[in-house]
């Protein structure tokens, strides 16, 4: 059976203001849904929240609000970083096997450790494995320069020492794979960044079992050439 894919994505109008001044309008005709499926009403807009003027709810033309001061120009156009995330699981959505995260910038690849390596262990799964060379494989089809960073995380259970060097062995083991996959495909002139920064840098709360698992993991982080 194939892992269930969840695929999550955010779009915001930005309007730039003169200064630089950022303001993110929430799209009108999508609500945000939580985790457990029931719809949520998005965020009020700025304001005194006072009624909308116009009988339709509509924006008021003339309103002075809407209007630059006087001598007032709008500030250059900036493109944002605009980053999707999607997981493929067959644990549960908030447990990705792995997570991909993609920006303007870089492409990030997680691998859940509890997928990846048994137990206080840094001996790849034949799963895993095969996860890492389709990595390397969407590595060598975008024609990737830049250095590839292989970084490994644990939670903050266990002394700090013991969580820097697992999770250093893990990153190495992930790296040996990697590269040996690119270099059968003929891509061996990568170089690579292999680190492990044990608890540090966490991505969820450590309070609990569900975000211990999502802070065990090993990252893969590259920047695609410009297109």
């Amino acid at each position: 059976m194939k892992p269930a894919a969840a695929a999550a994505s955010i779009t915001l109008s930005v309007v730039l203001l003169a200064g630089g001044t950022a303001v993110a309008l929430a799209p009108a005709a999508s609500a945000a849904t939580a985790d457990t499926g029931t719809p949520t009403a998005p965020p009020a807009p700025p304001g005194d929240g006072g009624a909308s003027p116009g009988a339709g709810g509509g924006i008021d033309a003339g309103s002075p609000n809407l209007r630059l001061p006087e001598g007032s120009k709008l500030a250059p156009a900036k493109v944002l970083d605009i980053v999707s995330v999607s997981d493929e699981s067959s644990v549960a959505a908030d447990q990705p096997e792995q997570r991909e995260e993609t920006s303007n910038a870089t492409v990030t690849y997680a691998l859940q450790s509890e997928v990846a390596f048994a137990k206080n262990s840094a001996k790849l799964s034949a799963a895993a494995t095969s996860r890492i060379q389709a990595i390397a494989a969407d590595i060598n089809t975008r024609h990737v320069t830049s250095p590839i960073r292989v970084f490994g995380f644990t939670d903050d259970l266990g002394s700090s020492e013991h969580g820097v060097t697992l999770s250093r062995q893990r990153a190495q083991a992930v790296y040996q794979v990697l590269a040996a996959a690119l270099n059968s495909a003929g891509d061996s002139s990568h170089t690579f960044q292999v680190r492990g920064y044990g608890e540090d840098y966490p991505i969820a709360d450590n309070s609990t079992e569900s975000g211990r698992q999502q802070n065990r993991r090993v990252e893969i982080t590259f920047t695609p050439p410009a297109a």
